[in-house]
């Protein structure tokens, strides 16, 4: 029993690596995940309780396998937990959604957000598109691309980020 009287759920660290699983599949297609990584992830799901024949040998695989190789098994293993790898466009809008997520819990800082082409991201709702519209391609280019002075520009940011973390998620499992 759990400590609350309950019967601990034993798919639970299955359906943790699978969501896990999913997350890493949309963080890999939006290029934040390099394939050199993605034989620990495997390892990490294999811990969570995932098993496939495919897992298993991307878990195996070094750092430094020959990178088609590794992105074969890695998708590979997604076929085989049912997990589809998103589209692009998608994952670079979760990925516009977790940067938000990250300046709001102060884990980046706004200046760092000049760092990728954020502001040629696909957009589809008004918060993603509020939040990347403030995104500069590089910092000395801030006044220029913003117009804004630093302070009331930071302002601005949190608040789009703010509305794009409280607006309804793109979809589920990213």
């Amino acid at each position: 029993m759990g400590p609350t009287g309950t019967t601990p759920d034993p798919h639970a660290p299955t359906r943790r690596g699978l969501a896990t699983l999913g997350e890493v599949a949309c963080r890999y297609r939006a290029h934040e995940i390099p394939p050199e990584d993605l034989p620990m992830v495997a390892a990490e799901a294999l811990v969570a309780g995932l098993d496939t024949p495919t897992l298993c040998e991307l878990a195996g695989l070094p750092r430094n396998a020959d990178v088609a190789d590794i992105r074969h098994a890695f998708e590979q293993t997604l076929a085989e937990c049912g997990i589809a790898l998103p589209d692009p466009g998608l994952a670079r809008r979760h990925a516009l959604r977790r940067l938000a997520a990250g300046l709001l819990a102060g884990e980046i800082e706004p200046a760092d957000l000049a760092t990728d082409d954020w502001w040629e991201a696909e957009t589809e709702t008004a918060e993603e598109r509020a939040f990347a519209r403030l995104v500069p391609q590089c910092m000395c280019c801030l006044e220029y691309t913003t117009g804004l002075e630093m302070r009331r520009w930071a302002a601005e940011l949190q608040t789009a980020a703010l509305a794009l973390t409280s607006s309804a998620p793109v979809v589920p499992g990213c």
